[in-house]
């Protein structure tokens, strides 16, 4: 075994640059980044070389044939395939492919141990000191990482370690890749071994103050530049990698020479005769025999039965020897816990840090898809599947209703993604033949979003509305079931070496045949805007093709707020038939959203109505008097036709008297329109629009009163009431208050409940209003209210001032304080001492010993109440005696009683 040591050494690889060009002149560090021994340093990674002369430029070697080759190989074939080609591999050709098979990018290993990156590709450590937002272009340079070949001296000791400068960001730092590194800097990871394409360690997690340090076996699988499997001591449940796994991985990136590199054990025990593998054995055994020696037993019968399965098979395997040909080449992903994790994000529904989980996992796979990482396809089908798997689904769908917007950006994230995927030129075809079935799949499914919203009816185009040439048939304009895979379906048919497309990306200048004329050739102006934007032919062929092409609301409204933009300049005059474009396309856009809805769908209808202002007072007056077509009531009251008639829109055109009557018409047309269709959500915005139309208003006020009778909730009918007393209408807002109250109810234990308030200003309203007024109220306060304190806080507040202070013509003040033992206030008293005794029974019936000190104050409050009457010290005694003999097997609650009522 000496003998093979020595071996080993004299085989030792020879020191190696990194650089991709031969005689290159990278940084004297570039391989032996962070401190690790310089070029010439002995051990694995290389065999010695001749001292330096301090201040001396190194003379570095290029590449030698063999490890440029082992490089290759190593990176692109099964080391299987390796074996079944040639007969005999020399050792040292061995161990430069093992050596060059792990990976040798820390930014991949970042990938998988982080959600997200901050900078861009040059973003240094001041960089991302200053908040640099997550960039398209890929990470940051890794703290500490290798500098690239030919960048300059001391370009390495740029990045830093995540301990120096602010580069490495505090919101970052407990990210595992940065634990990782700190992990690594600490000397934490130890016993590093690296037998073929495993690689072993150990790593340290230091002593807190509440927890004693840890130490943790790592290993690690690989296989052609990529890790194929990893097992932790942590036991961590994650996506991504923990902080050891990390660790031990740029260990062996940064420290290469520092690892023990063994060819995998197969070959070792190959070289072994029959004692020394009887003895390597039964060592074995020794070692671990709690563990091992049931398996190696029933491994031993095995083998001795010449009928046993493994005797049928030559060979045997070897878990140190790489991957076989037939193993998908991929990166380590724990698809259980992708699955998991998605899982856990839905079905936490509409709270803000599941949805921006989930946004960090997009993320993901957008940089998977950047990285030319299979896994992006991988994970993306993963977090589909949980997707489509939502029982949220099926709910939606049953009831007829459309999912929440934030649910609508993470369906609308995840089609895009998969867009993606399926126009991605590097994809294999069979690859992405296999997409587009499982996408034909999911899109085939009842329960399966809608591209422009859920379950809603088809929507009419508006076609009828513009010029129209006569080649199109209503048939053709038709709109099928689309749903948010259907673009990404559609992505079969385009290909990038579409003659059109090409012509498009090689240059700015570009006429497509349809639109081409003898002679004529398209050009773009110095904003780079077509010229034939003022062309009224052809804006209609565009529009006629966008109504029969574009499917996608987001899509034709950013048409529209594109074409407004550049209608609209700042510095020149509006184009007017641009503009006009514009609103064709946002009124196209407000039908399709209609039933279905949209996330963004409020954005669409302010913007919708901006537009309408820049085109004028006649498009203002169109969409309001067009609005059932367009609007729900509610956005038609609260968004359009008050911004229609405020005073800013009426400073912006200008309007003379005429017109402004006009618009102010349409809009309390509108206002009754709407409270009549929908009068829980409009009846007040109906009654704001028509407050200065005496007709409009007493109409708008008689829809309040007779929806109040129907579906109108307490909330709803408490906000009108009080709007009306803000108006001068008190006697009203009364009517409106009483009819709140009798759809009311409130128990003995909703001490807390949002309506209090409104109960207690309902009561206030009557007892300002009359001695008339609040006689009229009690009865439904009674009726309603069964919370003993909301009702004594009532009964206080009624004795302490006097009825009739509302400032109504022919109403004053008697200037006596009404009495508790006379009506209207008896009942309300007597309500109030019964809502007392039942309350005390209740809470008595579940009462636990922390609770007693607050019970005995509830007891306090409700002597007060008792005490108003002139007999109400009996009624208390009484009480407190009936309470005594009915709980006396709660002897210390008991006890606290009679200690402070006798």
């Amino acid at each position: 075994m000496a003998e093979g040591g020595e071996r080993e050494e004299l085989l030792s690889p020879p020191p190696v640059s990194p650089a991709k060009r031969l005689c290159s002149w990278p940084s004297p560090r570039a391989h032996h980044p962070r401190g690790s021994p310089e070029v010439g340093s002995s051990g694995v990674g290389g065999v010695g070389g001749s001292s330096l002369t301090p201040g001396a430029r190194p003379h570095l070697q290029p590449e030698s044939l063999l490890d440029c080759a082992a490089k290759t190989v190593a990176e692109k074939w099964a080391y299987e395939r390796v074996e079944e080609r040639f007969e005999r591999i020399p050792e040292p050709v061995q161990r430069r492919i093992v050596y060059w098979s792990f990976p040798r990018n820390e930014r991949e290993i970042c990938m998988y141990s982080s959600f997200q990156y901050r900078g861009g590709p040059s973003a240094g450590a001041a960089g991302s000191a200053a908040g640099a937002s997550p960039a398209e272009e890929g990470p940051p340079p890794l703290p500490g990482a290798a500098a690239p070949a030919g960048s300059a001296p001391g370009a390495a000791a740029a990045g830093a370690s995540p301990g120096q400068g602010a580069g490495a960001g505090a919101a970052g730092e407990g990210l595992p890749f940065r634990r990782g590194i700190r992990l690594l800097d600490s000397g934490s990871v130890e016993n590093v071994l690296q037998v073929g394409f495993h690689l072993s360690g150990t790593v340290t997690e230091p002593a807190t103050t509440s927890e004693p340090a840890m130490t943790y076996k790592v290993a690690i699988s690989f296989d052609r530049c990529k890790i194929t499997s990893v097992t932790c001591g942590c036991g961590n449940k994650d996506i991504f990698y923990c902080a050891h796994v990390v660790a031990l991985s740029l260990y062996r990136i940064r420290k290469p020479d520092q690892v023990k590199l063994r060819l995998p054990i197969s070959e070792t025990l190959f070289q072994m005769n029959r004692d020394q593998l009887q003895k390597f054995i039964q060592y074995l055994i020794t070692a671990h025999h709690t563990e091992v020696l049931p398996t190696a037993q029933k491994l031993a019968d095995e083998i001795l039965s010449s009928n046993s399965e493994i005797n049928q098979v030559n060979g045997a395997p070897d878990p140190t020897a790489g991957a076989s040909i037939d193993d998908e080449n991929c990166w380590h992903l724990d698809e259980e816990q992708v699955k998991e994790q998605v899982k856990l994000f839905l079905s936490q529904g509409g709270y803000y840090g599941s949805g921006k989980q989930l946004n960090s996992m997009f993320a993901k796979v957008r940089e998977m898809l950047r990285m030319r990482d299979s896994n992006g396809a991988r994970m993306l089908t993963l977090i589909t599947e949980q997707f489509m798997a939502d029982p949220r689904l099926t709910l939606w769908r049953q009831q007829g209703t459309s999912m929440t917007d934030k649910c609508r950006q993470l369906w609308d994230e995840l089609g895009a993604l998969w867009v993606c995927i399926i126009l991605n030129p590097h994809c294999k075809l069979e690859e992405k033949s296999s997409w587009l079935q499982q996408l034909q799949k999911w899109s085939d499914l009842d329960v399966c979003p809608l591209e422009d919203g859920n379950y809603g009816h088809e929507l009419p185009n508006i076609t009828n509305t513009l010029p129209q040439s006569t080649n199109h048939s209503p048939d053709t304009l038709s709109r099928p079931r689309r749903t948010v895979f259907t673009r990404a379906i559609e992505g079969r048919e385009l290909h990038w070496q579409d003659s059109h497309l090409q012509r498009i990306i090689s240059s700015d200048k570009y006429v497509a045949p349809a639109c081409q004329r003898e002679s004529e050739r398209l050009l773009f102006n110095s904003q780079g805007q077509p010229l034939w934007l003022g062309d009224t032919v052809r804006l209609r062929t565009i529009l006629e093709a966008i109504q029969k092409h574009i499917h996608s609301s987001s899509l034709i409204f950013k048409l529209a707020q594109d074409a407004f933009k550049i209608a609209t300049p700042t510095d020149s005059s509006t184009d007017s038939t641009l503009l006009n474009v514009a609103l064709e396309l946002g009124l196209q856009v407000m039908r399709m959203t209609l039933s279905t809805l949209n996330w963004r769908r409020r954005e669409m209808v302010r913007w919708l109505v901006t537009c309408a202002t820049e085109v004028g007072v006649r498009a203002l007056v169109s969409i309001l008097q067009s609005w059932y077509t367009l609007f729900t009531p509610t956005e038609a009251t609260s968004i359009v036709a008050a911004t229609a008639v405020s005073h800013t829109t009426l400073l912006r055109l200008s309007l003379d008297y005429p017109q402004r009557e006009e618009l102010a018409s349409c809009a309390r047309t509108l206002a009754l329109q709407c409270a009549m269709k929908d009068p829980q959500s409009c009846a007040l915005s109906a009654l704001t629009l028509c407050e200065k139309d005496h007709i409009a208003f007493e109409a708008a006020y008689q829809i309040a009163i007779d929806a109040a009778a129907g579906g109108m909730t307490h909330s709803q009918l408490f906000t009108i009431a009080r709007y009306m007393e803000l108006r001068g209408y008190p006697l009203r807002a009364f009517k409106l208050a009483s009819l709140a109250m009798s759809h009311l109810n409130l128990a003995y234990n909703q001490d807390t409940h949002p309506a209090i308030n409104d109960v207690l200003w309902a009561c206030a309203l009557s007892h300002s209003l009359g001695k008339n007024e609040l006689a009229a109220l009690i009865p439904l306060v009674v009726k309603s209210v069964h919370c003993a304190t909301v009702l004594s806080d009532i009964l206080r507040r009624c004795t302490v001032t006097a009825p009739g202070l509302a400032g109504i013509p022919g109403r004053r003040s008697s200037g006596k304080l009404m009495s508790t033992d006379k009506a209207p206030l008896r009942q309300l008293l007597d309500a109030t001492i019964n809502a007392y005794i039942n309350t005390t029974h209740s809470r008595l019936t579940h009462i636990s010993p922390r609770h007693y000190g607050e019970f005995i104050e509830f007891l306090s409050k409700a002597r007060e109440t008792f005490l108003l009457p002139q007999d109400g010290h009996l009624q208390f005694a009484q009480f407190i005696d009936n309470l005594k003999q009915i709980y006396k097997g709660k002897k210390k609650l008991m006890l606290l009683v009679r200690e402070r009522f006798g």
